[in-house]
Parts: C-alpha cells; sequence; structure tokens
C-alpha cells in the first residue's frame, strides 16, 4: 500500500504543477435593462495590461434575439456615437469590468451596441448606447462577465482529486487490516 500512496502523491503533485499553456481566454458575458438582453461569449487576449484589462479580440451571442456578427474595431467610434471611440477591454472584478470607453459589437440586423462602464456618475452604472440608421438609445444596464474554466483546468482539478482519493482510500483499507 505505501507504493501506491507514494504513487498518488507523486501524480497529485505532478497535475498540479503542470505549466498551463498561453491561450485566449474565453468569457460568458451579458447584460439586460429595461427592453435590452444580451449575451454571449467574448474572446480576450491572455496576457493583461498593467490595469487588469484583457483586449477583446472576438465575441458572439445575441441582443434581444439579433445575432450578433462580429466585434466593432478597437479605436473605432460606433456609427451615431462619435467620437467615443472603443477600446475592447475588459478585466476580472465585480465592478468596472469594461472600461468607460466599453466594447463594441455590430448586429444582424444593422444595429450597433456600445455597452460601457460610466464611471462619471455617482454611483458609477454600466451602459449602454444601442444604434441604427434611424434611432440613438443610451440605457443603464446590469452587465456582468465571467471567465469560461479551461477543459484543461477542469481535468488537472478532477487527475488531483482522484489522486487524493485513491490515496485517502488505501490509507482507510491500512487502518482496517488485521497486524
Amino acid at each position: 500500500m505505501k507504493a501506491k500512496q507514494a504513487f498518488a502523491a507523486i501524480a497529485l503533485v505532478g497535475a498540479c504543477a503542470t505549466p498551463q499553456a498561453w491561450a485566449d481566454i474565453v468569457w460568458n458575458w451579458s447584460y439586460s435593462g429595461t427592453g435590452i438582453q444580451a449575451s454571449g461569449t467574448l474572446t480576450t487576449e491572455d496576457a493583461a495590461d498593467a490595469d487588469g484589462f484583457h483586449l477583446i479580440t472576438a465575441i458572439s451571442g445575441a441582443r434581444n434575439g439579433d445575432q450578433i456578427t462580429g466585434l466593432y474595431p478597437t479605436g473605432s467610434a460606433i456609427p451615431g456615437n462619435e467620437p467615443f471611440a472603443l477600446d475592447n477591454l475588459i478585466r476580472f472584478g465585480p465592478q468596472g469590468q469594461i472600461t468607460v470607453h466599453g466594447f463594441g459589437f455590430t448586429t444582424a440586423a444593422g444595429g450597433y451596441a456600445n455597452p460601457f462602464y460610466a464611471d462619471f456618475f455617482n454611483p458609477a452604472i454600466y451602459m449602454e448606447v444601442f444604434t441604427t440608421a434611424a434611432s440613438y438609445e443610451e440605457l443603464p444596464v446590469t452587465f456582468t462577465a465571467s471567465v469560461v474554466p479551461e477543459p484543461a483546468s477542469i481535468l488537472l482539478l478532477l487527475a488531483a482529486l482522484g489522486a487524493a482519493g485513491w490515496a485517502g482510500s488505501g490509507r482507510r483499507r491500512d487502518a482496517h487490516t488485521p497486524a
């Protein structure tokens, strides 16, 4: 049994010490407000800037049932919301996950959305600017985003739990084995 326990300990240490590959980060995001429901996934660069923000590189989802067709370019303003250029940044945390510039996307029906963090209000709130060829709306929203766990991280956790359980089951059997 000692060999089994030693093997389990080595497996546990190896699973926890395996280096993570540098890769893009996938986030689940959503926001809602009066007459607004938007959600989907964002893909960001792995590396964060000095303030902890990650650059959004891709988006998918829907706004009020209208399919999102793409991320609006960083440094540009969505049509009808000039001169407010997007920075397409997001970070971990409950407050200020997106910046005062926010991110932008286009929809299949020809709409443009720009959710952002209105830190100039007291208290600060999230807002969405939504434009079409004929309209402009700016409304408060509730915004949330969280990182989707990587499959490799989940497998490492399961391997570690399995190894710990295996090592623990060997100890229980040894305790009941007659001397």
